[in-house]
């Protein structure tokens, strides 16, 4: 048997058409008439030997195997844009100062430091993982190029350090109560002040977490602090309390609980930017700045799916 050959402007056109919600937009985004398109998906689900969509309402839906298959297609058209892109600055030198929250640190990391080197191994990254206040002190000293920062949980969006015209919005994710995987929920007096785990210094996430509490007069303390999120993590899995995050990052001893099961109030959402130091930045920073947003971007609904 033959093996199958996908074709990767067809492939691109699948992406687009799933992304964008309609395949007329996709048509536009790759530059095909509706028609070719529609015939290239047509093509796709011959080479797939397969269904690839259903019937939702008046429009489609994908199947199982077209779920694998537009996974499939998403790696395989970043791979080959990767390829491109590594052939055009394969000489690019020089050095990058990356930083990013401790959500990131351990699931996006490696994923934009590995394609990075892969592309561009003349470049050198010094990336340095720590809390908000201080990515944006290096930003603002020119001490990092790049840092992945969270906003403020305010109407206006982003916290006032941060520098509107270098600042690239990426998400607004909502903020969850994290308890224990492993250790039931259960508050059992009410009139037991909540236990809470925090940061041992100002943090956007506790304040919010304080002052929905506070509006639904539920009583609070602070049961256990720590300078990492680790610390957060170890002490809200044993747990020591509840403590406020997103669904970025959470390791498997601990879980988002449900405002409804537990009687707790509901949260902001938070932004998250890409801040710049500079608003003319090298070929290098801009690429890695491409790399690490696609990483970001893509994530998310992966994250939501797992801690449903």
């Amino acid at each position: 048997m033959s093996q199958v050959s996908f074709d990767l402007a067809v492939l691109r056109s699948f992406v687009a058409g799933m992304d964008l919600g309609s395949f007329a937009k996709a048509a536009d985004r790759v530059g095909r008439s509706t028609s070719a398109v529609s015939a290239q998906i047509r093509k796709l689900e011959e080479q797939a030997g397969t269904t690839l969509f259903r019937k939702s309402g008046r429009g489609l839906a994908l199947t199982e195997a077209g779920e694998l298959m537009l996974r499939y297609a998403r790696r395989l058209v970043e791979l080959n844009d990767e390829a491109a892109v590594a052939m055009r600055g394969v000489d690019l030198e020089g050095w990058i100062r990356l930083g990013l929250q401790e959500d990131f640190g351990e699931v996006v990391l490696p994923e934009v430091l590995g394609r990075f080197a892969r592309a561009h191994p003349k470049v050198r990254i010094e990336a340095r993982v720590a809390r908000n206040a201080e990515l944006l002190e290096r930003i603002e000293t020119n001490q990092l190029d790049l840092a992945l920062v969270w906003g403020s949980s305010t109407a206006s969006g982003l916290a006032e350090a941060i520098v509107e015209p270098l600042v690239e919005p990426i998400a607004e994710p909502q903020m969850c109560w994290i308890g224990s995987s492993s250790v039931p929920w259960s508050r059992d007096d009410d009139s037991e002040p909540l236990p809470l785990v925090a940061f041992d210094r100002q943090c956007l996430f506790h304040s919010a977490a304080t002052a929905a509490l506070d509006r639904a007069g539920i009583k609070w303390r602070v049961a256990f602090t720590s300078p990492s999120l680790a610390g957060l993590w170890a002490a809200a899995a044993a747990g020591l309390g509840v403590t406020v995050r997103t669904r970025y990052g959470l390791p498997s001893t601990v879980r988002a609980l449900d405002p409804r099961e537990t009687g707790l109030p509901s949260l902001p959402t938070i932004p998250l930017a890409l801040q710049r130091a500079s608003a003319t930045a090298p070929a290098s920073i801009e690429r890695l700045a491409a790399i690490l947003l696609d990483a970001v971007r893509g994530e998310p609904a992966a994250w939501e799916k797992a801690a449903a």
